[in-house]
């Protein structure tokens, strides 16, 4: 192993150290970039207590050596920060159910009457009516709530649709002290 340690062999620079240093002390960074930090502090090749070998830093930090390895490469071939921070993804693992579109169609439905014998529309009854329309082969109650969550769509509402009223019910302070109050106000206390 040691022959991988000279191939991506970490040379810290005095700004470096001290960035890693006070990042792995100050533990404001994610434990996955401490770590990585502490890997990139041990394996320098200019360490004061000289460089650590793979199997000390394994041993210390209770990781794989394979990881030791990736971060000293990481370092190596792209620099400090695609050593320190994961790798974003370009795409999600699983696509989206939902597109825009197919979103519009949802809050137009919620904004229908429900089906017959319904008092409203259910999240269960909104995927089956996404699935019967076609607009997709298969979805989950709980995709479509979290679709209706990032509109301003309430189906149960009184005034429910797309577009709600620019006055949230609340702003009343009449409502607010009604809905609130669970018993009657003192005599002393009214107006």
């Amino acid at each position: 192993m040691d022959g991988g340690n000279r191939k991506y062999a970490v040379e810290l620079e005095d700004g470096q150290r001290r960035r890693l240093e006070l990042m792995t002390r100050n533990g404001c960074a994610s434990a996955k970039q401490i770590l990585h930090a502490r890997i990139l502090l041990m394996s320098d090749q200019h360490h004061p207590e000289g460089r650590w070998k793979d199997e000390q830093i394994s041993a210390s930090l209770g990781i794989h050596l394979n990881t030791i390895g990736r971060v000293r490469k990481r370092f190596v071939r792209q620099g400090e920060e695609p050593a320190l921070h994961r790798k974003l993804r370009a795409t999600p693992p699983t696509p989206r159910k939902l597109d825009g579109e197919d979103e519009a169609h949802l809050v137009a439905i919620c904004c229908s009457k429900p089906p017959m014998g319904r008092a409203r529309w259910t999240l269960r009854l909104l995927a089956h009516e996404l699935v019967n329309r076609k607009i997709v082969v298969s979805i989950c109650a709980e995709t479509v709530r979290q679709a209706l969550k990032k509109t301003n769509s309430n189906p149960g509402e009184r005034n429910a649709g797309a577009f709600p009223s620019a006055t949230p019910r609340d702003s009343s302070r009449r409502w607010r002290m009604c809905s609130t109050s669970i018993r009657p106000r003192p005599a002393s206390m009214s107006r």
